[in-house]
């Protein structure tokens, strides 16, 4: 049913401005009346108002009722249609249902009285179908453990269009974080991913979503990281008219997402009226646009991403207690990319790919030596970080395989090990031992990092360095240096 306290909206459509004021005044007392000249003019509307009604004449000099209504029935189905006009046409009736769903026709000249029933009935009519739809979700949740088999072969559909994509080895980390995403996708329940930035968190959400009874219906989302509290309350709860400049009201993401799934990243950032909000949403499962005084009800599901730990910032006081108990029944630890080593090769892959077509240049894959160096590479950064490199690497390209010699030379600066990279100078700056032993594992370092840029080519790493050829074998051969199995072929030719 409609949220108690808030009067449906109702667009009239006609190009007589003296029958838009009598609509109007027939109508204002129990509805929002919204008016328009034109058909375009009525879109523009639909556009930013949430409206229930929609009341037009069929003589307008732009196009007539039944083509508007025709083009505003497949951008809004949900909208009762309704249509005055002076004929009585039979057969013009019936076409125009078919061709635009016109729920009633009203005949010229009206009576307020009449004008106002229809109205009214339209409006309910709109009610009871979002009811009805309400119902429905209810319903297909509490016989989700007797679906046929049709059902089972759409939400094994909606899986793999979901998790399929979250890329990851067999024994990954990543996979715990999976397995308990796609538990929780099918319960209609508040989701919290935990997790440093850059780690793949939207994208398990958007998984959920396709995993979950709503992935018909719509998913949005937002990452409150660095907005101010006043813009991401217009975003999310939306705006009453006069509130903006230009006199037009805002649909929120509250009401967009309604039965659908919203995602609000960097939730650890949203300031103390924010939180309040978001509250009530998943306590009472409404809300107050900006500007406005009534509440607008939504059954949105919410998944929030957390890169700060919010029980700490609970402790603190940074955060409301009863909103972090509210979103943690459902939290999911997404592991960072460091400890996904093993899914580096298979992400830089299927990354290049990706860019390589997108920016049409023909590349076809990694070497070995360089999946080593970038499996090594503890990336900060996470996934941005990696996609990052892994462009750079595109960019720069001269062969149809990309090489080690064009990574980072920070991620160059270590050999590839089981320990992890060791991406600064900082160790051989803080470890124990003598200066000759400290001095010793940095010249180490920027050998094996300049001979992998020159592709082993001593000569020129020799010249980089200010060293004769036979000073550079010296030194490679005090530290045990030795190139990469593959490139030992190609030393050969400028040895």
């Amino acid at each position: 049913m409609a949220d108690a306290g808030v009067r449906p909206a109702v667009l009239l459509v006609d190009d007589e401005p003296h029958s838009l004021s009598a609509m109007r005044m027939a109508l204002e007392d129990e509805f929002e009346v919204l008016t328009a000249s034109s058909g375009p003019e009525a879109a523009q509307l639909m556009e930013s108002e949430w409206v229930q009604v929609v009341l037009c004449d069929q003589r307008m000099p732009d196009q007539t009722g039944v083509a508007f209504l025709a083009e505003l029935r497949a951008r809004w189905p949900e909208t009762v249609r309704m249509i005055i006009t002076g004929y009585t046409d039979t057969s013009a009736m019936i076409e125009a249902i078919n061709a635009a769903g016109i729920h009633q026709f009203l005949t010229k000249p009206w009576h307020p009285e009449q004008l106002l029933v229809a109205v009214r009935n339209a409006a309910r009519l709109f009610a009871l179908a979002r009811e009805n739809e309400r119902l429905a979700l209810e319903m297909r949740v509490l016989t989700s453990t007797a679906e046929s088999r049709v059902e089972k072969r759409r939400r094994a559909l909606r899986e793999g269009m979901g998790f399929e994509t979250v890329l990851r080895a067999p024994h990954s980390p990543m996979n715990v974080a999976i397995g308990a995403a796609r538990q929780f996708a099918s319960f209609d329940l508040p989701v919290l991913l935990t997790g440093e930035p850059g780690t793949g968190k939207a994208q398990i959400a958007r998984a959920m979503h396709f995993g979950s009874l709503r992935s018909d219906k719509p998913f949005f989302e937002l990452n409150l990281a660095g907005l101010p509290e006043e813009l991401c309350a217009i975003e999310l709860m939306g705006t009453k008219r006069g509130v903006l400049p230009g006199g037009v009201a805002r649909i929120g993401l509250f009401q967009k997402a309604d039965r659908g799934t919203l995602y609000l990243a960097g939730i650890e950032t949203a300031g103390p009226g924010l939180q309040l909000a978001l509250l009530r949403v998943l306590t009472e499962g409404s809300f107050s646009p900006i500007g406005g005084q009534e509440s607008t009800g939504t059954s949105l599901r919410l998944i929030c991403g957390a890169a700060a730990d919010l029980r700490q910032r609970v402790a603190e006081g940074a955060f409301r207690s009863d909103l972090y108990f509210a979103l943690a029944g459902g939290e999911i630890a997404v592991p960072p990319l460091r400890a996904r080593r093993g899914d580096v090769a298979i992400l830089s892959q299927a990354m290049l790919a990706e860019l390589s077509a997108q920016h049409g240049k023909p590349v076809h894959g990694i070497d070995e030596t360089a999946l080593q160096f970038l499996e090594n590479h503890d990336w900060p950064g996470n996934m941005r970080e990696l996609r990052n490199e892994i462009t750079r690497m595109l960019v720069f390209a001269q062969d149809p395989v990309l090489g080690a010699d064009l990574i980072s030379r920070h991620i160059l600066q270590a050999p590839p090990g089981d320990e992890g990279a060791d991406r600064t100078a900082e160790a051989a700056l803080t470890a124990d031992g003598t200066l000759k032993d400290r001095v010793e594992l940095m010249e180490m370092r920027i050998l094996r990092e300049t001979l992998t840029r020159h592709r082993w080519n001593k000569s020129r790493a020799a010249a980089e360095l200010g060293l004769s050829r036979v000073g550079l074998r010296a030194k490679l051969d005090r530290y045990g240096i030795a190139p990469p199995a593959r490139s030992a072929s190609e030393t050969q030719k400028e040895d």
